[in-house]
């Protein structure tokens, strides 16, 4: 697929991955606050792509926030606090910048907008949040919805999540394209019927609207 994308009729609807699409992340930024906390397993739980031990299952709703924090002290000397915990969790992502939340915007006004994000209830409350009101707006502003692996328990690259999103919102894979810095989660959404956008490292979602580039 070439970068016309805004040119092709077909695309009704956009569905976007959050973090390393939308969201700028640091993995090493993460590790390096959970280590400063004691714990040494840190770098072989957290992964760009995904995560293991509790938190793939804090992403995948299997336990709730405080489940996480009691599973983790595990691997924590005594007395780590759970505000600690959070914020060194949260080290993982760096932001959203400004320009982004804006081309949202203006792609809102073109086509549906969703969201389709591995992501866990600490970081969508806390700094997700956050991020999206940083321009004067909320989420729902730039989207029209989302589903968050932890809340519906279903985790990329599973097809189940694709599906969940297609039923909650009435998708038809072959008008939405779907935006992700994971080729594997492409390359899911792709066998369910859904156009693709690899947003690979150094590159940005807006390089497939070049009239945002203006």
């Amino acid at each position: 697929m070439d970068n016309e994308i805004e040119e092709t009729p077909a695309v009704k609807a956009l569905l976007f991955d959050l973090g390393g699409v939308i969201m700028d992340i640091r993995r090493e930024d993460c590790v390096a606050a959970l280590e400063a906390l004691g714990m040494k397993e840190a770098g072989s739980m957290l992964g760009d792509y995904g995560q293991t031990g509790p938190f793939l299952s804090l992403e995948k709703g299997e336990i709730t926030p405080e489940e996480f924090r009691r599973e983790l002290r595990a691997y924590l000397p005594a007395g780590v606090t759970d505000a600690q915990i959070d914020a060194a969790f949260q080290r993982f992502l760096t932001g959203i910048p400004v320009r982004r939340l804006r081309a949202l915007e203006a792609l809102h006004g073109r086509y549906k907008i969703y969201m389709l994000s591995n992501t866990n209830a600490i970081m969508w409350y806390g700094r997700i949040d956050e991020e999206f009101r940083k321009d004067g707006h909320d989420m729902g502003y730039y989207f029209d919805g989302w589903v968050p692996s932890f809340e519906v328990k279903a985790y990329k690259p599973d097809a189940r999540i694709f599906r969940i999103a297609c039923e909650r919102f009435g998708l038809t894979p072959g008008e939405t394209l779907f935006f992700d810095d994971s080729q594997a989660n492409c390359e899911a959404a792709a066998a369910l019927g859904f156009r693709t956008a690899w947003v690979r490292p150094g590159t940005d979602f807006t390089d497939w609207f070049p009239r945002l580039k203006q």
